[in-house]
């Protein structure tokens, strides 16, 4: 068995007693729940605060009207990750959540009607891959084991590893070399297979982390890896569901959540974090902090400059972000039975519109789309009779200067007629309701640094050892979970920083009392 896969032979320990160090842990998004698990089972006492008026961060769940939706992850890959929170805490995580494999993972609809559906059904994709270029069939079977190679060697090897010294960096470059780490995922694809199509299916998935796929390392292949060694899932029930879930086991294990409080000060003492100051004017001392909120924001509006040596406010204005996000969460009288739970709906241009959003920083007229149906997997997200979708598109973060107030409206009518005329025929009739989010929404509601859906953008040198650390370089007893700092964005990222951190924590007995 994969050592990496097993899953901890730990038995959950007792609860912490009213004299155990506290750990205050900011945010719970899935980074921050499943550090707060971690830190509990370890011993320490646990306090989470939440923004929101409800858990989940990114994975928050909106209802209104009947209808649930999805606020952000929907993709669930390497559910062993999940199941391990769980063993830890001497449960099975099937006794609270059902994960229903998705078939196909995705379908890519391409600008001229055609599609692509994207599986682990090696039949059906090199069946698919002879369809549309038969000379491709022996490069896509090399871009797989390429991927292969990047999930042993990126994925198990250096996924749940803090990186915290030059040392570590430098133990981990012959895993880079081999993986050609240098290129960008694209020209990786690019090397193995000839047709666009093609292309464009086995490169588009950086933007599912934040990432341009022409200019993401290349070692970002291993989700192909991931995906077919463990599948794609979804949770019946929406993603809220496994938040809740969660929940459950920290209530279970008396770990207090409290939600609508924001914490505007992590105090610094003598280079230590002390504590945190509430937006209500309270101060609550703890022994050490985590933030599970996105890390240039905690950096930049939660620590004083002068306790900021390393990540100065011109560093953190210096990164490069990932791109921003219109998401449209709509409902429908009536259902779309021939639209899947995952589409990618493709525009007519595709490395022109990533540059138009990465580096001109423009909002283009046109758009790609990922399209959510969840009630494709569980109708009980809608009415009966009803669906629920979401529409998400990419677009520049804060720096494009867009005014969403004034966009936002005229993009979401634009995106609907697109729709219509595709694959949602008579949509504009047929919404019962609707609520969007925009990066100036992340910004103002998730305290996402310009409103960037991912954080720093997982350039190789925006990675690893030069993404913000697990335990902070600049205040001690200060860590940092989540899509923002190592090993990245997305669920299985942010649920091994949880893991990542765990490796860099103080025992419980360094502050006996």
């Amino acid at each position: 068995m994969n050592a990496f896969r097993a899953v901890e032979d730990r038995m959950p320990t007792r609860l912490a007693g009213p004299d155990a160090p506290l750990a205050v842990v900011i945010g719970s998004g899935f980074g921050g729940l499943a550090a707060a698990i971690r830190l509990s089972v370890r011993g320490w006492r646990v306090r989470v605060l939440e923004k929101l008026d409800a858990p989940g961060g990114r994975a928050y769940m909106h209802k209104q009207e009947g209808f649930s939706f999805d606020a952000g992850p929907t993709i669930i890959t390497a559910p062993f990750l999940l199941e391990e929170l769980w063993a830890l805490c001497g449960r099975k995580m099937d006794d609270d959540i059902d994960l229903r494999r998705m078939d196909p993972f995705y379908r890519i609809r391409f600008n001229d009607g055609t599609h692509f559906d994207y599986s682990d059904d090696e039949a059906s994709m090199m069946a698919q891959v002879a369809a549309i270029s038969p000379g491709d069939v022996p490069g896509m079977r090399r871009l797989m084991v390429a991927a292969e190679r990047c999930k042993v060697l990126g994925f198990e090897g250096m996924g749940d590893k803090a990186f915290e010294s030059f040392g570590d960096l430098l133990r981990a470059i012959p895993s880079f070399m081999r993986m050609q780490a240098w290129r960008s995922i694209h020209s990786l694809v690019a090397q193995h297979l000839k047709h666009p199509k093609l292309r464009l299916v086995m490169s588009f998935h950086p933007l599912l982390i934040g990432g341009n796929p022409f200019s993401v390392t290349c070692a970002y292949a291993l989700i192909h890896a991931l995906e077919r060694n463990w599948g794609v899932h979804s949770a019946m029930g929406g993603t809220g569901a496994i938040v809740d879930g969660l929940v459950g086991l920290l209530r279970e294990r008396g770990v207090r959540i409290d939600c609508n409080t924001p914490v505007t000060r992590i105090r610094v003492e003598g280079g230590r974090a002390r504590g945190v100051e509430l937006a209500s004017g309270e101060y609550l001392p703890a022994d050490i902090v985590v933030s599970n909120g996105d890390s240039a924001w905690t950096y930049r509006h939660l620590i004083e400059p002068q306790h900021r040596r390393h990540w100065t406010d011109r560093r953190i204005d210096k990164g490069r972000y990932s791109m921003g996000l219109f998401v449209w969460y709509f409902g429908t009288r009536g259902q779309y039975p021939d639209v899947p739970h995952h589409m990618m709906v493709m525009g007519p241009r595709y490395k022109e519109l990533l540059t138009d959003i990465f580096k001109r920083k423009k909002l283009a007229k046109d758009f790609s789309l990922y399209l959510h149906r969840p009630t494709a997997t569980d109708p009980s997200l809608a009415p009966p009779g009803c669906d629920t979708f979401y529409a998400l598109s990419p677009v520049p973060h804060l720096d494009s200067g867009t005014d969403w107030s004034e966009q936002a409206e005229t993009y979401r009518q634009a995106i609907c007629e697109a729709l219509e005329a595709t694959v949602l025929p008579g949509l504009s009739q047929r919404i019962v309701t609707s609520r969007i989010a925009t990066p100036q929404d992340f910004q103002d509601r998730l305290w996402s640094y310009k409103g960037a859906g991912f954080g720093l953008e997982p350039l190789l040198l925006q990675s690893a050892w030069f993404r913000p650390h697990n335990r902070s370089e600049d205040v001690e007893g200060l860590y940092m979970v989540g899509a923002s700092t190592h090993p990245g964005a997305g669920v299985p990222g942010v649920l091994m920083s949880a893991k990542a951190l765990e490796s860099v924590l103080p025992e419980v007995s360094a502050y006996a009392r």
